[in-house]
């Protein structure tokens, strides 16, 4: 087809192709959605495995200093 010539399309046909587009929209928009909060969950999830990691490394240092004491009582 040479460019700058007209393409007739049948109404009907042309309204099938908008709601098709309309529906294509949507579903981007929600999947947008979906990717966002998924991405919030997962932010979410690395600040609560970051406290984790915290509180477990302070268990660790606590737990090494009771062993330290009562293994080598004259330090």
């Amino acid at each position: 087809m040479s460019s700058g010539m007209p393409v007739f399309v049948k109404i009907d046909e042309y309204r099938d192709v908008l709601e098709v587009l309309d529906l294509l929209n949507k579903r981007l928009e929600k999947a947008r959605e979906v990717m966002a909060r998924i991405n919030d969950l997962k932010n979410e999830e690395d600040s609560e495995l970051e406290i984790w990691e915290r509180e477990l490394a302070e268990i660790e240092k606590k737990l090494d200093f009771m062993n330290r004491t009562l293994v080598e009582p004259g330090m």
